[in-house]
């Protein structure tokens, strides 16, 4: 953990204030990034010219999440059902799972699919370009789709378990596999994303105390003992929730302002723009390599889905310093998110 503050002491310059993460309001608070960084530009109306009445970029950040119905978002809708019916794999879109001990994503490496993150931005990509080969458009996306998928994706490609993933070892200790069929769950098992590395929610109430001084938390009514919270939810939510309470920003538009007001050192991306997802993929590994630092797989359960599928979750602990250099290291993953989709967008649409 001294590496991951350090890390971030010297990040200060990147960026100096806390940020939303990527529930629905930090999707929101990437989009609205991008688009006041966008404002007059050529880019702006060509993104207004795929957009329905009464959206934003800002808003449609979250469409890919709300196809998928997750919880929180709003109820798909029959444009929504028609892209799911068309893209039976569009839930594994989102991320990719890369070992968090590499250093590069390749083609065809352990953790990598054809319909993974990367491939579905290049994708995307390609068709906000115009071009017209099949090869380059499998799933015959059109260019609104692609629009809402590169708003979206590029906020979750940031996000440093939607790349870096865990495998834990049947030592208990965090595991590189070589293959693919390594994976096996007798000698390396997957934690996927971070969904079954789980966390003592009664532990996380007491490290947010220390982060927020004086607040409790009552056990859930009914409850006989604390809920257990994925590490990848910690992300997606916890860390997002600790970074609001910390500061006076609770809308993504004002945080937005706030970041662009702070005028941030962002690296931009070189080359075609069809590299960049493997240069924001690298950039979220060595991200991911902070995330799980001072972190430590714990005992082992066996589970059973609602299809009778047999998994298997590990405790984890977490070090008590913990939430707060990765509130800030949400905070600079994010606010390149929102840079980096504006850039692509005016390097698309000069």
């Amino acid at each position: 953990m001294k590496k991951l503050a350090c890390v971030l002491a010297l990040s200060g310059a990147f960026v100096s204030v806390d940020a939303l993460a990527w529930g629905v309001e930090g999707h929101r608070a990437v989009g609205a990034i991008a688009e006041k960084l966008i404002k007059g530009s050529n880019a702006e109306k060509q993104v207004a010219a795929l957009l329905l009445p009464g959206e934003s970029l800002e808003s449609i950040t979250v469409w890919a999440d709300s196809a998928k119905g997750g919880a929180g978002y709003t109820p798909p809708t029959e444009e929504m059902n028609a892209y799911t019916a068309a893209n039976p794999r569009h839930s594994e879109y989102h991320y990719t799972d890369i070992p968090f001990q590499n250093e590069h994503y390749h083609d065809g490496a352990v953790g990598t699919a054809d319909v993974d993150i990367v491939q579905t931005l290049r994708q995307a990509i390609a068709v906000l370009q115009g071009k017209t080969d099949p090869a380059l458009n499998p799933n015959k996306l059109t260019r609104r789709q692609a629009l809402l998928l590169v708003a979206h994706m590029t906020g979750d490609i940031h996000q440093p378990l939607h790349v870096g993933a865990a495998f834990v070892g049947k030592d208990g200790k965090f595991a590189v596999p070589k293959t693919h069929a390594e994976i096996d769950s007798l000698n390396i098992y997957d934690s996927r994303g971070g969904n079954s590395l789980l966390l003592d929610d009664d532990k996380l109430t007491s490290l947010s105390a220390g982060l927020i001084p004086g607040e409790t938390k009552a056990l859930p009514a009914g409850a006989q003992k604390w809920p257990t919270k994925p590490f990848h939810s910690y992300w997606d939510s916890t860390v997002v929730d600790y970074a609001m309470r910390r500061i006076s920003t609770r809308t993504p538009e004002q945080f937005a302002q706030k970041v662009i007001d702070g005028k941030p050192l962002v690296s931009m991306n070189t080359g075609d723009v069809s590299t960049w997802p493997y240069q924001w993929a690298d950039d979220a590994l060595a991200a991911s390599k902070l995330a799980y630092s001072d972190v430590t797989p714990g005992a082992i359960g066996k589970q059973v889905n609602r299809k009778g599928e047999t998994y298997y979750t590990f405790g984890l602990e977490m070090g008590s310093n913990y939430p707060v250099p990765s509130s800030a290291l949400a905070n600079v993953q994010l606010t390149k998110g929102g840079y980096h989709l504006a850039s692509l967008l005016q390097t698309i649409w000069p």
